[in-house]
């Protein structure tokens, strides 16, 4: 109690009031305002006594070297420590004496949650997955393409979506003819096609040099489509009539080699047929369709048309002329030639086929021919031996047209 002096009226202190009426028992400090503040306690630094109180696998934390590098969050913890102090002391918990709180663990940070249409932010699956499945048609020399669907593609529109559509393109090749692509969904992440897109003309020869790129881009009205992802497929990993399916996840952009030359197939393709018929006593040629020509045009295609010939040709009477198709790279034709012929002189004949590009008011463009005959070579003198010794059987091959044509000439 405060000693009072002689004659004056006995008085208490508020410190002493307040101590009797909340702590009965030994006096002790109130907490002042200044305790409030972040300031080192006396004794050892707090983070001496919190690596003591930690577990002994706990991180060490770094000492600070002053009150200005503690950071706002360590300020704020010294500050509870203090208030737990005050409440201790002062009987607001019955639990034990007051000491500095156990070293909290680390709160772990929330797991990353996909987006409502399943963007996730994972290196794998950032521009999404795809699935697609692959089918080499031997017999008819066709690679068949199943787009099925994606998921969780890369948002790439304002409202956070996209538009996407799936692009094929057979490497090597810069034609535009060896460029399919499916039809543009609008306004979705996870898109399911079910499209099947068809490279017709390849070879067993194609399917062991080539490589499928398949790209889902996203299309935009109003400025250049958008890369989203793409994949890449050797087609030697398929095994023929057998279908492969694939789930994969996109990869950024690859470079394309720019340096590869344009070889002479990427002229394109023809699908022509030879049958020599008895009844009619000659040679059917049919001009069934052709695949992958070159584009002529400033519009990126063609307007192809066919023509044939059997020489030598004495008369001049054995050219024919199919229709003109217009705007296309991979035109269908199923036209048949009849020449009237004998059997026997089939093996002195050549037959020449040229495709062309039609032009208005000028000269049209020669694409490319290929020539079956005895002085040919490969499956080109195989077609033409193979309707020699089968009559009355129609036989199909593709074949390559090359920009060449010995003997030919190029104008039409």
């Amino acid at each position: 109690m405060t000693l009072r002096r002689r004659g004056e009226k006995a008085t208490i202190s508020i410190q002493e009031h307040m101590a009797i009426d909340v702590c009965p028992g030994p006096i002790r400090p109130i907490k002042q305002i200044s305790d409030y503040f972040p300031r080192f306690p006396r004794g050892l630094p707090p983070d001496a006594e919190l690596r003591a109180a930690a577990p002994p696998d706990a991180p060490a934390r770094p000492a600070a070297a002053s009150a200005g590098r503690r950071s706002p969050s360590d300020g704020a913890r010294d500050d509870d420590e203090d208030v737990d102090q005050l409440f201790g002391a002062y009987g607001a918990s019955p639990g034990p004496s007051p000491g500095p709180s156990p070293a909290r663990p680390p709160a772990k940070p929330p797991e990353d949650e996909p987006d409502a249409d399943g963007y996730e932010s994972d290196d794998c699956t950032a521009l999404g997955t795809l699935d697609f499945s692959l089918l080499y048609d031997q017999e008819n020399n066709a690679l068949h393409c199943t787009i099925s669907k994606a998921k969780g593609l890369k948002p790439m529109d304002h409202n956070g979506l996209a538009d996407p559509y799936v692009k094929l393109h057979l490497l090597p090749g810069a034609s535009k003819a060896n460029k399919l692509r499916t039809k543009t969904l609008r306004n979705t992440l996870n898109p399911t096609w079910n499209e099947t897109l068809t490279y017709y003309g390849i070879t067993d020869e194609d399917m062991i040099r080539k490589t499928l790129r398949i790209s889902v881009c996203d299309e935009d009205k109003f400025r250049h489509n958008e890369f989203i992802g793409e994949t890449r497929v050797p087609l030697k990993k398929l095994k023929a009539n057998h279908t492969k399916t694939f789930s994969i996840c996109l990869e950024k952009q690859l470079p394309v080699d720019k340096t590869e030359d344009k070889s002479l197939e990427e002229r394109g393709r023809i699908l022509i047929s030879l049958k020599y018929s008895s009844q009619k006593q000659g040679l059917l040629v049919g001009i069934v369709r052709c695949a992958h020509l070159a584009a002529m045009d400033a519009n990126g295609y063609s307007d192809p048309y066919v023509k044939t010939y059997l020489k030598p040709d004495v008369d001049k009477k054995s050219k024919h002329k199919t229709a003109v198709k217009k705007k296309t790279l991979n035109p269908e034709f199923n036209e048949e030639f009849c020449y009237e012929i004998k059997h026997g002189d089939l093996a002195k004949k050549t037959l020449e086929v040229t495709v062309w590009d039609y032009d208005i008011g000028k000269s049209n463009d020669f694409i490319g021919g290929v020539v079956l005959g005895i002085n040919a070579k490969g499956e080109r003198l195989k077609h033409w031996f193979d309707c020699l010794k089968n009559k009355d059987k129609r036989i199909e091959r593709w074949h390559t047209l090359t920009n060449e044509l010995p003997g030919a000439v190029l104008s039409d």
